[in-house]
């Protein structure tokens, strides 16, 4: 038998050289290339980078949604975010600077001064030399007019039967209401007299109206009042029916057209002694 057909020994394979061919194979059954923990590793960061871009994506869009609604409601986003969040919020949503709303200026009291009969037909009292109530009445309204206004309040002129009254509505209603007229033309009385009408509402202001009125009318013109001649003309009279119930209101008879003619030509006068009246009343005086 030669060495080539006979069967092979362990000791063949150590001094064949068969030992380092396996150890060839085990080399090269080794992993190629990195380690698998960093490959595991770059697959999570990669991973990682992709919720990180999502997240900031929405993250992005939300600023953006809130910053929108923000600008337009900003005290209601504020108002919705949770406790610890509201702290922070006013910091990246600005509030509106609140424009303070104007405090109205109140208007001055409005006077109403009705000028007997003017404004129609009847001109009221006349004397034979052709004085005419009417003319003395328009005179001194619009005459105690300038001197009120001056004192800063408002005032109407009204004509004996103005569209302003109104008997069913009562709807003007100023903070003094004063109706001047004048006595007949006689010789036998002489001076002047206010009053209030019978069913006043408010019956002490109109008092008080009355007495301011008649003090200050006093003063300035030294008349003295007519005892005893206020007729229910007076306190019947239409106007003090037609105001609002609640506008303190009075009439005045300025004196008489035919006694009293010296005076009742002093019309600055008489148109001061009313003013002081209104005046004193608005302001409060007890005019004891």
């Amino acid at each position: 038998m030669t060495a080539d057909s006979r069967p092979p020994t362990a000791n063949d394979g150590i001094l064949g050289g068969a030992a380092p061919k396996r150890r060839r194979r085990a080399q090269n059954t080794e992993p190629q290339g990195e380690p698998t923990s960093t490959m595991i590793r770059r697959v999570w960061l990669h991973r990682l980078s992709r919720v990180s871009l999502i997240a900031g994506i929405v993250l992005l869009v939300a600023a953006i949604v809130v910053g929108i609604i923000g600008v337009q409601r900003p005290a209601q986003v504020i108002a919705m975010a949770p406790a610890p969040i509201q702290t922070i919020l006013p910091t990246l949503i600005p509030l509106p600077t609140s424009t303070p709303t104007p405090t109205p200026t109140p208007l001055p009291p409005l006077i109403g001064l009705l000028a007997g009969h003017s404004g129609g037909a009847d001109t009221g009292a006349l004397c034979p030399d052709g004085l005419r109530e009417v003319d003395i009445t328009k005179d001194v309204a619009n005459r105690a007019k300038q001197f009120l206004e001056a004192r800063g309040y408002r005032v109407d002129i009204l004509a004996e039967f103005d569209k302003r009254l109104d008997a069913t509505k009562r709807d003007y209603a100023p903070q003094v209401f004063l109706a001047i007229h004048v006595d007949s033309c006689v010789f036998y009385a002489s001076g002047y007299k206010v009053a209030r009408a019978d069913n006043s509402a408010i019956p002490q202001a109109d008092d008080r109206l009355v007495q301011c009125v008649s003090m200050a009318y006093g003063a300035a013109t030294k008349m003295s009042v007519h005892e005893g001649s206020i007729t229910r003309d007076m306190t019947l009279y239409h106007a003090l029916n037609e105001i609002d119930s609640k506008s303190p209101g009075a009439i005045i008879e300025l004196g008489f057209m035919g006694s009293d003619r010296a005076i009742l030509g002093k019309r600055e006068t008489l148109a001061l002694g009313i003013a002081d009246g209104v005046d004193g009343f608005l302001k409060g005086s007890l005019c004891q």
